[in-house]
């Protein structure tokens, strides 16, 4: 009986050792790259689905219970969460993940951060003081988070140091080959016009060369009336554009009208892994954006 005790013992204390890294990802495409990073070494819950606008998200009972028991929090933040994650931060009375904490990680620390506006006033709708948050259509933008993830997975759990240097250095050369790749694909969208339903893709725009020339918002996160749409329409006949595109979480409805009376394509872009069948990591996330948008000028 002893034996039996002692055994049991032993097998629990060596699952302790090995457990893995409870990790809150508070969108799928943090989710994803952590699992890159991390493999087995990481147990991951994603807060938010690929087809929710992930600044509209309710404090569930259920996140604050998982962000209770995570060791590290892995967020665009810049704003974005900041109609729930303080309310989880708060409720969760885990102090391994609160700001300022090894365990609370910030994706958008380690890029240059596009339109950080001038002045701040409610009037102009949805405007993040930190500049706009969704960095992650670009792909260039991994590579530093990767690193800087990286360090702090290696932080939280330096018995695997080893694991997660060659990972890191697996995903670098494999994105880094992946850019290049990409990049040679979408050379024919340089340069080329396009209307965005939402202020969602600046730095894909940055990155490809893509021309935004109008946006279906009349302000961030407002939705636009008729007549505002018909306003858009007019100015496209002056400057026009060669396709709207939106975030897989949007209501289409905005851009199948623009697109219908302007005669260009309405392209639904995946805008995080999962937002559309094909992206179904964060390699095919780029793949499947860049075959949309390529379709679109066809």
């Amino acid at each position: 009986m002893k034996k039996i005790l002692y055994a049991s013992l032993l097998l629990l204390i060596s699952g302790n050792v090995h457990a893995a890294l409870n990790v809150f990802a508070c969108e799928p495409e943090w989710a994803a790259l952590t699992q890159q990073l991390a493999g087995d070494k990481a147990s991951i819950y994603t807060a938010t689905g690929p087809l929710q606008d992930p600044h509209q998200v309710q404090a569930r009972p259920s996140l604050i219970a998982k962000a209770r028991r995570a060791q590290l929090l892995v967020c665009t933040s810049a704003e974005l969460e900041i109609g729930w994650m303080p309310v989880v931060l708060r409720e969760s009375v885990n102090d391994a993940i609160q700001p300022g904490s090894s365990g609370n990680f910030e994706a958008a620390q380690y890029v240059a951060m596009l339109e950080v506006p001038t002045r701040l006033d409610r009037a102009d709708g949805d405007v993040h003081a930190a500049g706009n948050p969704h960095i992650q259509t670009d792909a260039r933008n991994f590579l530093p988070i990767a690193k800087a993830l990286s360090t702090r997975l290696i932080q939280l759990d330096p018995a695997n140091t080893a694991f997660y240097q060659q990972r890191l250095a697996t995903f670098n050369q494999q994105w880094q080959a992946a850019i290049a790749k990409w990049e040679k694909q979408a050379a024919p969208l340089k340069g080329v016009s396009v209307v965005a339903q939402h202020k969602g893709f600046p730095y894909l725009n940055d990155w490809l060369g893509l021309k935004e020339v109008a946006e279906l918002e009349p302000k961030p996160g407002m939705e636009p009336s008729a007549a505002y749409l018909g306003q858009v329409l007019n100015e496209l006949q002056q400057h026009p554009a060669r396709m709207v595109i939106r975030a897989a979480y949007q209501d289409g409805r905005p851009s199948e009208w623009i697109a219908e009376r302007a005669h260009i394509p309405a392209v639904m872009l995946p805008f995080t892994v999962g937002g559309t069948p094909q992206a179904t990591d964060l390699f095919t996330m780029f793949d499947d954006t860049i075959q949309r948008l390529l379709a679109g000028l066809k």
